[in-house]
């Protein structure tokens, strides 16, 4: 599907969700034309398909370089993890796609990628809304409502050609109960943010990532150099906790988390004394420990 151009007439059909601001992203964002910023293009468009799939097009075809950002008012073919639908009103929430071109860090970290976006993004989130998140291993952000834990967001991570990866993030702002996807789904809005201005949240998120970003590359990929694998550990809702973890060929495991190893894995201990690392995987929560 080809992006239409945020200037679309029907951007004030909400005045409720106003549509994002791309002239005060760019000057937030792309500091001193790019220089010293991760960031060197931002670029918002009314509706595509899929941010994501957009940002590898282009990164396979020599059309982006790292730093590229590409926002979205509105998804129609959002894609989460398993290749699961995310859908979500016009304007209520963040749809964004970030090419990252991490050359200096070795292949085998890149897994890290993932988890160090989520870190980024419940930290930037937090401040900016005010709102408390947690992060369900790998990748969905976590937030309270009624007391309930609800998943408002998530990240998907996926290469562009042999030296980029592309993450997808994905996060509910301002949807009400009666515009949930499903019953377990939650927004900002609805777990107390004291802003739905999409405008500070994207510009705190961005900002985050890159400086953890950063500091992830200056280590060399290194999580624990960098500080993200004690980070991550210290906001994963999942660790403490027992569960299942559906994995591929129809095989599951079931056991308490207890840590997230140096490769981003999630170690179960199983009720037969054994500490089972699972790399891919569909975890559900089941009780607190």
């Amino acid at each position: 599907m080809t992006p239409r151009d945020a200037s679309d007439d029907s951007r004030w059909s909400d005045l409720d969700r106003p549509p994002f601001n791309r002239a005060a992203l760019r000057r937030g964002l792309l500091r001193d034309g790019g220089h010293g910023s991760l960031y060197h293009d931002l670029e918002v468009v009314q509706r595509t398909g899929s941010t994501n799939q957009d940002l590898v097009d282009r990164a396979v075809r020599g059309d982006a370089e790292e730093g590229a950002v590409l926002v979205a008012e509105e998804q129609t073919a959002g894609r989460g993890r398993l290749d699961r639908q995310w859908t979500a009103p016009p304007r209520s929430g963040l749809f964004f796609s970030v090419l990252l071109t991490p050359a200096e860090v070795p292949v085998r970290h890149w897994g890290w990628l993932p988890l160090l976006t989520g870190v980024a993004v419940a930290t930037g989130l937090s401040r900016a809304a005010g709102v408390d998140t947690s992060l369900k291993w790998p990748n969905d952000l976590l937030v309270t409502v009624d007391g309930q834990e609800r998943k408002a967001g998530g990240i998907l991570a996926e290469r562009a050609g042999d030296g980029g990866v592309v993450i997808g993030i994905g996060v509910n702002v301002s949807l009400r109960e009666d515009e949930l996807p499903v019953p377990t789904a939650g927004s900002l809005a609805l777990a107390g943010a004291v802003t739905t201005d999409r405008d500070p949240l994207l510009r705190a998120v961005l900002r985050s990532l890159e400086d953890w970003y950063g500091r992830w590359r200056r280590a060399g990929g290194d999580p624990a150099v960098s500080g993200l694998q004690e980070t991550y550990a210290a906001g994963c809702a999942t660790l403490g906790r027992t569960v299942r973890a559906e994995l591929p060929g129809d095989r599951s495991i079931v056991g308490e988390a207890v840590a997230v190893d140096g490769d981003g894995r999630l170690v179960l201990a199983t009720g037969e004394g054994v500490q089972e690392p699972v790399g891919a995987g569909d975890i559900v929560h089941l009780r607190a420990v």
